[in-house]
């Protein structure tokens, strides 16, 4: 008999081919992903669902791990599945589950509250203190073929929605979180300061509310181009220039008369959000949806003079994911425009790098092909 010859084992390739099972897009540690194939989740309460992922959006804090494998206090010390923005097929139900059934397809909520907490009783589970979210440390995102939640947090989505839709419904469900902070009304005049996806929702949402006028505020022609086209009613440049004189101008330029109702902060940006704050008229209410410096300079007498209502606002809570889906079925808001491309799932960290770069507005992430 000839002698045995060992195998060397081959070289993964950059992309691999996606085997049966779990394939997930897993972040490693800051700038290192790679693809993984994980055990299909079980379900751990008769009314949780396990859903086929089928597309996923980027979001900002997705690019913020990849790149800086933390937010906040929020580090990445083991692998983590990435992704949070999803929309799929239900493929498994529990024995407790009444509201779907295999087949659905349903926009997935990726935050699970613990239900039992004083905030989640009051019905603000979304400031929970143990919530459980896709792809925030320690827990694992949506970027998989399998993803599981209970059943109360997969909406089903009408006919008449894509799943690409469905996978919009979540920064769709910040948007709207953000304008009922604002308590936008009719005849309200709105300000949105950044024409990312969030501050574009909001103004899509300001107008389904009512909003007779909706200022866009942003540094890049491209996107105030959009907004303009989008839902807002004006759009108005930031130069350099101080913060009073900027909002002396946005003021006068846009007919703002005393000031603006309402001005939600997209942006994070320090001079934004002090901008904002002169722009505002007595009463005005002021929303701070973005999220910058840990700390800034804040024109805290103009905010007391005024006697601004100033909030801040965090992902979503009771009743927004619901609402955003109704919405998007009755035609009063649309999330098509804001689709640029779609990528296949073995080319996610190109999608990545893409959204990195600022190209486009909403990028989508194709679920593993059978």
């Amino acid at each position: 008999m000839g002698e045995k010859v060992s195998q060397l084992p081959r070289e993964t390739p950059k992309h691999p081919t996606i085997r049966a099972s779990n394939s997930s897009f897993v972040l490693e540690k800051a700038s290192s992903v790679k693809y993984e194939d994980r055990p299909i989740p079980e379900l751990k309460s008769p009314y949780d669902v396990l859903v086929n992922v089928k597309f996923t959006g980027i979001c900002g804090s997705d690019v913020h791990y990849w790149v800086h494998g933390a937010i906040g206090h929020f580090i990445v010390r083991d692998p983590m599945v990435l992704g949070h923005e999803s929309a799929g097929i239900v493929t498994e139900v529990g024995s407790s589950v009444t509201t779907l059934k295999k087949g659905d397809r349903v926009a997935m909520e990726p935050g699970v509250p613990c239900r039992r907490c004083v905030r989640c009783k009051e019905g603000k589970y979304n400031i929970c203190a143990h919530m459980a979210f896709a792809a925030t440390p320690p827990f694992d995102g949506t970027l998989a073929k399998y993803y599981s939640l209970p059943e109360d947090f997969c909406y089903k989505l009408p006919e008449n929605l894509s799943l690409e839709e469905g996978a919009l419904v979540e920064p769709l469900s910040v948007g709207v979180h953000i304008v009922k902070q604002a308590a936008v009304r009719p005849g309200d005049s709105v300000v949105v300061f950044g024409a990312g996806p969030v501050g574009l929702l909001c103004m899509a949402v300001a107008k389904a509310f009512g909003a007779n006028k909706i200022i866009t505020v942003d540094i890049n022609e491209d996107r105030l181009a959009f907004a303009q086209k989008y839902a807002a009613t004006h759009a108005f440049r930031s130069q350099r220039e101080s913060p009073a004189d900027s909002a002396a101008r946005l003021v006068k330029e846009c007919g703002l008369g005393p000031g603006a109702d309402i001005i939600i902060d997209a942006s994070g940006a320090e001079i934004c959000i002090q901008t904002a704050i002169h722009a505002l008229r007595v009463g005005g209410t002021y929303v701070q949806g973005g999220m910058g410096k840990n700390d800034i300079t804040f024109p805290i007498m103009a905010m007391c003079t005024k006697e601004l209502n100033v909030k801040g606002s965090f992902r979503y809570g009771s009743g927004d994911y619901q609402l955003a889906v109704e919405m998007l079925a009755a035609g009063r808001i649309s999330v098509k425009e804001l689709i640029t491309g779609k990528v296949a799932f073995t080319e996610a960290e190109r999608a990545f790098e893409d959204v990195k770069a600022g190209k486009g507005i909403k990028m989508l992430i194709e679920g593993v092909k059978d």
